[in-house]
């Protein structure tokens, strides 16, 4: 009996993984972005180069690149916060709902802080503001956001993070945190960021 059990969980796993991988795993990875976004190259993309997680989200903004820009460079971990779930990725403080002078200082090298005493998170690569930002380590996980103006006045807000698994490392838990709980916070971040954005263009 136990045997069959346990038959019968090894199937239903197998199919579960099967099934996020044939339908869902791309839905998510590419959520909001145009076939066109998911293939082109993006700044950074060299960093890491052959990603096993390699996501590309957006949305577009009813707002200029330059009134968007300010949220992203303020966003972090004893900053502004994440514009997501606070309780998950904000030690619980709702994130900012305005501009912040303080935190508009960000430059290449610093660190985009997502530890709670603030030392510890993803250093700037490059900026060119108001057009992209890079985020990350090379060789191992990079975030680049860009921000792509339209003709009538809004921009599209894309969101890439390119990741490459270290199955046999102990970074494998972070790797399967990304793998399925980092499109729900990307999301709801997503989302935020044009709900601020276009409320403080109006």
């Amino acid at each position: 009996m136990r045997f069959h059990r346990r038959l019968v969980i090894v199937f239903a796993a197998g199919a579960a993984v099967a099934t996020y991988a044939r339908y869902v795993r791309a839905w998510q990875l590419h959520w909001g972005a145009t076939p066109a976004e998911i293939s082109r190259a993006l700044p950074g993309d060299e960093l890491v180069p052959r990603p096993t997680f390699n996501a590309t989200r957006a949305v577009t903004v009813g707002a200029p690149p330059e009134r968007i820009w300010p949220w992203l460079v303020q966003a972090g971990l004893t900053r502004a916060g994440w514009y997501s779930y606070d309780i998950l990725d904000n030690l619980g403080r709702p994130s900012a709902r305005r501009i912040i002078p303080e935190f508009q200082h960000l430059a290449v090298g610093d660190i985009v802080p997502m530890s709670p005493d603030g030392k510890h998170g993803m250093p700037v690569q490059a900026m060119d503001a108001p057009k992209s930002m890079i985020w990350g380590t090379p060789g191992d996980t990079t975030w680049t956001w860009q921000l792509d103006p339209m003709p009538d006045g809004s921009t599209r807000l894309i969101s890439r993070v390119r990741s490459r698994y270290r199955w046999f490392s102990p970074t494998i838990a972070f790797s399967l945190l990304l793998e399925f709980g980092d499109f729900w916070m990307m999301r709801k971040m997503l989302l935020n960021v044009r709900s601020r954005a276009e409320s403080a263009s109006r």
